[in-house]
């Protein structure tokens, strides 16, 4: 069946490459129609059987969002998309959050994708029209069938709950039908005992979403007393009146305990379990707030094991982390309680003297911990054999926050393995070596790109099912004349300070698009290519409109496209991230959510963004097989493989180094793997070599 579609523009140039783009499409054609004014538009659409509408906000008699507005009040229901350049791609916005579907930049109209995207909203909104109250309903009620589910008319009265809530509540159905929500839901703080207003009643006054607090108890109709977990939302008809609010809640007794672990878990160290980066900051803030009025002055000590990589390529990583938790309780035997010792990352610790007085004191705890250390360490009947260089810096003399004593610290540690290890230095202001090294690499990187210097290695990711290749990872690479190969951890940070990360960036996306290309021209097909996205590239304004300019300059299907992006950078910004993620979704790349578990504790974003792929990090994927934490972190693996599942995201692992990690995996039915096991990153040539012949599994 044809799609009526009606074009509303005074440019006969912008209307004529519509005609011929969607003119030409194949299966579903289109029946257009084209008007230059505002009038002729609402007059046409009062004769009806207009399926879409594609306008210009530029109109002889009218201009703006004002035009749009009476648009939109003539037809509430039908699909509408802006016609915008990109200099007012503002007005498209707004234009979006008023009722607009989306919108078509000028100069994209003749692109392939128009045709289907347009269909694809007329058909969206025809399944809409006439599941819009019921989907409602369903959605949020049918979909939580497993948990407490109730309902409330526009008076506050109850008109359904679901057997899970009169088991909670006490109530049962008949009996609660009419009463009013606070008396079937019977809410007060745990801590002060205060009546708490019931998310329904706030909804019916602010017609917003909400949440109870976490202290909430549900005290039912027999008086037991149950720690609940509550999200409440409007239910609305077709015309976006609200009707009524849904509840829908669970008893959380039996999950406290897990809570609590799980905030250990995101303060402290997975395998020493000390204390990690974002509590230590916390504890050096607070000390040296206390050391204003206390007159003390807190001391940092970092520490960094000297040849422990010897130690792991020797003996393999898991010695190497036996010794590091080994390390880690001769630490905090040397210091007091009221002192902080924090697993910075690696082989690296810092520690916090947090009621010093002097800097002696500081060296006489830095001598205690040379000596502690000089001590051999037995694991698995093999004596080994450490030490330590030192780094101390002070308050307030060596910097005034967190950040600043970390990094002087870190500069005279260096200056402690330069002077021969297994010993300590405090920070002077001409321990400037670390400085000038990262403005040396800062000059090369500027000419880094001009020269030709950067190259992409490629490590595959394996369906855990099949044994076969399904897409690689992009890895950038800085090819040195002089230092050899680079990897990323020394420079990216530093590109990122200095804004050159953004051109590496393009070139990056560019580069991996344009391989892609040629694999396909060679007959390598169904492989999708993930490149990371860093903070500053993703929120750089341009960054969008250069993605499209280069997809549309190397002909890559942006389907085989999968963008990397952490949580904590989707999680500056959600709403911003969440319209960017759209567009590119729209497109028909695929998202990805690197290093998942490592940011943010709430997991309410998993519903805000079009997520398609969860990455594990590798720490928790190389703690399977570390000993007493086997368990815990097996237990996160599988958790968040069964979260992909019931999200409908595949779920990858990565870090895989053995077999015994990859049997967990598989045994969970992991989607994919990607790590040391199946292959190194390579080259390009590598790669497509493994990509003609098969991973032989």
């Amino acid at each position: 069946m044809p799609y009526r579609v009606l074009i509303l523009s005074p440019d006969a140039h912008d209307v004529g490459i519509l005609r011929q783009a969607l003119g030409n499409a194949r299966d579903s054609p289109f029946i257009l129609e084209d008007a230059a004014t505002l009038a002729d538009g609402l007059r046409r659409i009062q004769g009806g059987h207009i399926d879409a509408i594609l306008v210009d906000l530029q109109l002889p008699d009218s201009q703006g969002l004002a035009g749009f507005d009476r648009l939109y009040a003539a037809a509430r229901h039908t699909p509408i998309l802006t016609l915008c350049g990109l200099d007012n791609e503002a007005h498209a916005v707004e234009a979006v959050q008023r009722g607009a579907q989306g919108w078509l930049p000028k100069g994209f109209f003749d692109n392939y994708l128009v045709p289907q995207s347009l269909r694809n909203i007329i058909e969206r909104m025809k399944v809409e029209r006439g599941l819009y109250v019921a989907q409602a309903r369903a959605e949020i009620t049918l979909n939580s069938i497993g948990d407490a589910v109730v309902s409330v008319d526009m008076l506050g009265r109850v008109d359904y709950l679901n057997v899970a809530a009169e088991l909670v509540c006490g109530w049962s159905r008949e009996d609660a039908r009419g009463r009013p929500v606070a008396e079937v839901i019977d809410l007060v703080d745990a801590d002060s005992g205060h009546t708490i207003i019931s998310p329904a009643d706030e909804i019916l006054h602010t017609d917003q979403p909400a949440t109870l607090s976490g202290n909430a108890i549900l005290v039912s109709r027999q008086g037991r007393r149950v720690p609940i977990e509550d999200s409440a939302a409007p239910i609305h008809d077709w015309d976006r009146q609200l009707v009524g609010a849904v509840m829908v809640f669970r008893d959380i007794s039996d999950t406290v305990a897990l809570t609590a672990k799980m905030r250990h878990l995101a303060q402290h160290d997975f395998l020493t379990n000390l204390p990690n980066r974002a509590l230590l900051n916390d504890r050096i803030t607070q000390a040296i707030a206390i050391s204003r009025r206390n007159n003390t002055a807190p001391a940092l000590l970092f520490l960094d094991l000297d040849k422990f990589k010897h130690v792991n390529d020797s003996m393999g990583h898991a010695v190497g982390d036996r010794l590091l938790h080994a390390v880690s309780q001769r630490l905090v035997a040397c210091v007091r309680t009221s002192d902080t010792v924090s697993r910075h990352g690696g082989d690296e610790f810092v520690i916090l003297l947090a009621n010093e007085r002097r800097a002696r004191d500081a060296a006489a705890a830095a001598d205690k911990i040379l000596l502690a250390l000089s001590a051999p360490f037995v694991i698995d009947s093999h004596e080994l054999h450490t030490s330590t260089s030192i780094g101390i810096s002070t308050f307030p003399l060596d910097g005034t926050d967190a950040a600043t004593l970390i990094k002087n610290a870190d500069t005279a540690m260096y200056h402690a393995k330069d002077l021969g290890r297994n010993n300590y230095q405090f920070f002077r202001q001409d321990m400037n070596t670390r400085a000038v090294e990262r403005q040396l690499i800062e000059t090369s990187l500027r000419q880094a790109l001009e020269r030709g210097e950067f190259t992409l290695y490629y490590q595959p990711k394996i369906d855990l099912q099949t044994d076969c290749i399904t897409g690689v990872e992009a890895l950038l690479r800085w090819e040195h004349p002089e230092w050899g190969l680079v990897m990323p951890e020394r420079f990216v940070s530093i590109a990122e300070e200095c804004g050159l990360i953004v051109p590496i960036g393009r070139w990056v996306l560019s580069q991996a698009c344009a391989q892609l290309v040629r694999w396909r021209d060679i007959g390598i097909l169904d492989i999708s290519v993930a490149v990371n996205i860093s903070a500053v590239e993703f929120r750089h304004r341009d960054f969008f409109a250069h993605a499209l300019a280069i997809f549309d300059a190397t002909g890559v299907d942006p389907a085989q496209i999968q963008l990397e992006l952490t949580e904590s950078v989707l999680m500056h910004d959600v709403a911003a991230s969440a319209l960017l993620l759209g567009k590119f979704k729209a497109m028909g790349l695929q998202i990805a959510v690197d290093d998942f578990g490592t940011g943010y504790s709430s997991l309410s974003y998993l519903n805000e963004f079009p997520i398609d792929v969860l990455k594990i990090d590798q720490s928790f994927v190389k703690a399977i097989e570390s000993g007493t934490g086997a368990g815990r972190n097996g237990a996160i693996v599988s958790a968040v493989i069964d979260m992909g599942k019931n999200l409908h995201q595949r779920v990858i692992a990565e870090g895989v180094e053995d077999v015994a990690q990859l049997a967990f995996l598989k045994d969970h039915k992991c989607n994919e793997g990607q790590g040391f096991l199946f292959s190194h990153p390579v080259n390009a040539a590598q790669m497509q070599a493994m990509l003609g012949n098969g991973w032989p599994g």
